[in-house]
């Protein structure tokens, strides 16, 4: 693969317009821009991250943690881009200085599939299908429509929603670049090859011949031959957001988790310094004594963003220093499991404590448990309203939809998919409104 066509700034949907200019901002700046302005960004806001959305003590939602992801992806897109160039001094004559911007964008949307209740809304989705009353529907679909709906992925609905033509949006939706769309798909390939054990899968079956046009357009090695499963190498750039993510993800937790007290000071403290040498450690004390640093979040904080600077300047090493192998498609494991060794074990300790004790913590679980009911009494009723349209109930149930979503379709899987498409846009605020309003729990006071 090479940089001067994976950076394109070709426009999903406007490929021969051209469009009429009236300020110097970037194409790639006008994909962020679009994206914040945007109302699924917007409604992350209230979409739970790890913990419970916010009561006395605030902790990240999907909307900060998006934010914070795209600051760091930003500083990873400009170091790369930066040290390349020392090499290859000609790349400052083409889009590629601009990968920082196409970075930041595709961080903010990263996270923009995922439904309500974090993990446990995707669960929710796909057992429904596969352990609920909506395998009766099994061989009423595709093959494939039955393997992209049973291994739900919010990477996935994040690539639909923004290619798809819902109805009723202007141009057919967020007509994103070809560059911000790629870099966004952190597993290039169908629903399929999950299911034969990569786990998770980039785009649904519906999507599959955008994603394969944007990759071949911009010369993305294509891994799979003719008649197979779609798959192909990742976009260099899905290295630097996926690398944001995780270290963004992982530390943030942490500060998290001490802030609701489910990880002492004194263990947080031990995390974090443990990615600095002898020297490095005693100068952040010294600097927190400086400073006149004693509250104990406080302290954490200012350890934190040392740790998040350490892992963004290993990461945008780790890719300059694997830079040909990312370019053949052929590196192993992430960024982060290619950095320095001090740093990579340090960060393996805090997944290992976020397993053990974050993700196991009792305020977890609970949201866990409730949001799995919540999103399975969702797409019972949901499902069997558009399975079953003609019904009276199904008829009051389906006239509550956006008209955005195409669940008055003559086609089953369209309406399925209008289902999926609903109920994992919403917040978790609004799910639980939903959910007790069919329930009978509560009734709106006018």
């Amino acid at each position: 693969m090479n940089w001067q066509q994976l950076i394109s700034n070709k426009r999903l949907g406007q490929e021969h317009r051209h469009a009429e200019r009236h300020d110097d901002r970037s194409e790639f700046k006008r994909d962020y821009d679009r994206l914040i302005f945007s109302a699924p960004f917007r409604r992350m806001q209230n979409k739970t991250q790890v913990f419970p959305l916010p009561g006395s003590v605030f902790v990240h939602n999907r909307l900060t943690h998006s934010l914070e992801v795209a600051s760091v992806g930003l500083s990873l897109g400009n170091d790369v881009a930066h040290a390349i160039m020392k090499s290859r001094p000609e790349l400052a004559d083409t889009l590629f200085p601009q990968i920082g911007t196409i970075v930041s964008a595709a961080c903010l949307a990263h996270d923009m599939g995922n439904p309500p209740f974090g993990h446990s809304g995707e669960k929710a989705i796909q057992t429904f299908f596969t352990e609920g009353n909506g395998l009766s529907l099994k061989d009423k679909v595709s093959p494939e429509f039955w393997t992209d709906i049973t291994h739900f992925e919010g990477n996935a609905n994040a690539f639909r929603l923004l290619t798809h033509r819902f109805k009723g949006r202007r141009d057919g939706g967020f007509v994103m670049t070809y560059s911000t769309l790629a870099s966004i798909v952190k597993y290039p390939f169908a629903s399929t090859l999950a299911e034969k054990g990569h786990g998770k899968f980039g785009f649904f079956s519906s999507e599959s011949g955008i994603f394969n046009k944007i990759a071949d357009e911009m010369g993305i090695i294509r891994k799979s031959a003719d008649g197979h499963p779609l798959e192909y190498a990742r976009h260099p750039l899905v290295y630097l957001v996926e690398a944001a993510d995780d270290i963004c993800y992982e530390i943030m937790d942490i500060e998290d988790a001490h802030k609701l007290k489910i990880v002492s000071f004194e263990e947080t403290e031990r995390l974090f310094l443990d990615f600095f040498d002898e020297k490095a450690q005693n100068h952040i004390r010294q600097r927190i004594i400086d400073e006149g640093i004693t509250d104990d979040n406080e302290k954490v904080v200012y350890m934190r963003a040392c740790v998040i600077g350490a892992l963004e300047r290993a990461c945008a090493n780790a890719f300059v220093c694997h830079e040909q192998e990312i370019l053949e498609g052929s590196l192993k494991g992430g960024l982060i499991d290619n950095m320095d060794e001090r740093l990579a074990k340090a960060y393996k300790r805090c997944a290992d404590l976020s397993k053990r004790k974050i993700y196991k913590s009792k305020p977890v679980l609970d949201v866990e448990l409730s949001g799995f009911r919540i999103m399975a009494t969702l797409m019972e009723a949901m499902t069997d309203a558009a399975a079953n349209p003609d019904r009276f109930y199904s008829r009051q149930l389906i006239s509550r939809v956006s008209s955005q979503y195409d669940i008055d379709s003559p086609d089953l899987e369209t309406r399925l998919m209008a289902v999926i498409d609903y109920i994992s846009g919403m917040t978790d605020v609004y799910a639980l409104d939903i959910y007790q309003k069919i329930n009978g729990i509560s009734l709106p006071i006018v």
